[in-house]
């Protein structure tokens, strides 16, 4: 099998989860198995009912919550973060089988706290050879930078946001 790679999809821009998923539905399409690892999102977007109707696609997601990591008091920062490397090690467990995974806005979750990201490096170390991975969000670290393979920058030149304009189902959302 050949090796998997890390790719990172960073940046201020819009595009890093929709390149994600085209990824997604691309290996998907190929036949082979896919799991995508949603952190710090919920709600139902365009892009998450479509590809809970592909056969060969699991959308894992964290539990759905109501507050801002930075809107949470100290317990509730606690146990989303319980909930969050709970989901980062589901999120790993038993992927011989997969060929791609996504982790969506898990450079967020390390940032946040939310992760631990020695722990989200230690599981990309050890993961089996073929398993390639995709992790989406703003700012990664040196060190997640230094083990990708790929890294694409999505750079917001301008955005409809700063006019008023506020996120449209099946563009944005």
């Amino acid at each position: 099998m050949e090796q998997g790679l890390l790719h990172i999809y960073c940046g201020d821009g819009k595009g890093k989860t929709t390149c994600a998923f085209g990824l997604a539905l691309r290996c998907a399409g190929c036949g082979y198995a896919v799991r995508i690892a949603q952190f710090l999102k919920s709600g139902e977007t365009g892009e998450v009912c479509a590809i809970q109707n592909i056969p060969n696609v699991e959308l894992l997601r964290a539990k759905q919550g109501t507050k801002f990591t930075f809107q949470m008091n100290a317990e509730e920062r606690a146990q989303a973060a319980r909930d969050h490397t709970a989901l980062l090690d589901q999120a790993f467990a038993q992927t011989e089988h997969l060929r791609l995974l996504v982790l969506d806005e898990i450079m967020a979750a390390c940032s946040t706290g939310m992760v631990n990201e020695e722990h989200l490096i230690d599981l990309l170390l050890h993961r089996p050879q073929g398993l390639e991975v995709v992790m989406t969000g703003r700012n990664p670290s040196d060190r997640l930078l230094e083990l990708a393979g790929y890294v694409t920058e999505m750079r917001k030149i301008k955005h409809p946001y700063e006019q008023g304009i506020a996120a449209r189902r099946g563009i944005e959302r």
